[in-house]
């Protein structure tokens, strides 16, 4: 995703191995359990993508007609920034037909899990069972700002705690458990591999120029979002659903 406030781009470094065919995959459910409905084939699991005040006013009609069929919009990072267009992108998307939800940029090193999350929903990252709203998303990866501290000074025990501490509150303000965006390298490496979510988080996994997502990262036996380049024919970084486009609202919906 997409940096806000420099014109820097970052990325994390995506270093999990290729697989040699896609692993298809089921999502989660909002509550617990993956579902068991067998996974779709790639040609009908919808695309998507993500996008932040780095892609402005973005033509989603634009978009809708070039394939995309849910996306992600940054609304928060930390308890201090707002993405300046985040009303007119969410909006926008669902304007178009698309189904869509905020994300927030964790900055652990700046407040508490808590904090961040219920700032974060005062600010785009509320949930309706509507059908159309995604759950709110939680992008953790490497420190964009401080290339000495990538997890942000934190112990991994200390980092399951913030992280946990985030999805506590996230549920308790809107119902839902947010999902996850990260990497296999970086979760490996600020969390200890940590398995502490992959029974109830769903699993949003950034990892580009391969045929598949390669290794997941903490116990998750299944993607539920793909991230699997930065340039594409949508606005954003590009990204795919692992199930069908039925599936992509019973999940909006938290079924």
């Amino acid at each position: 995703m997409a940096r806000d406030r420099s014109s820097t781009r970052r990325r994390a470094g995506v270093l999990a191995a290729a697989l040699s065919a896609l692993t298809l995959t089921g999502a989660l459910t909002a509550a617990h359990a993956p579902l068991t409905a067998k996974p779709e084939p790639r040609r009908i699991q919808p695309r998507g993508h993500d996008v932040s005040s780095h892609q402005r006013s973005v033509d989603w009609y634009a978009a809708r007609a070039e394939g995309a069929r849910f996306a992600y919009i940054k609304a928060t990072e930390a308890t201090t920034y707002r993405n300046p267009y985040f009303t007119g992108q969410y909006d926008g998307a669902r304007r178009a037909g698309l189904v869509r939800g905020a994300y927030h940029f964790a900055l652990p090193d700046h407040s508490s899990g808590a904090a961040q999350a219920a700032y974060f929903v005062r600010h785009g990252g509320d949930w309706r069972a509507d059908g159309v709203t995604l759950p709110p998303a939680l992008d953790i990866e490497y420190n964009p700002y401080d290339k000495h501290h990538k997890c942000y000074g934190l112990s991994r025990t200390r980092m399951v705690r913030w992280i946990r501490s985030f999805s506590d509150e996230v549920r308790r303000e809107t119902g839902r458990r947010p999902v996850i965006y990260t990497t296999a390298h970086w979760w490996t490496a600020c969390t200890g591999n940590s398995r502490a979510f992959a029974a109830d988080h769903a699993l949003w996994i950034a990892s580009h120029g391969s045929s598949g997502p390669g290794r997941l990262p903490g116990g998750w036996r299944y993607w539920t979002f793909w991230q699997h380049g930065t340039k594409g024919e949508l606005p954003g970084d590009q990204d795919l659903f692992g199930g069908s486009a039925t599936r992509l609202r019973t999940f909006a919906r938290g079924r």
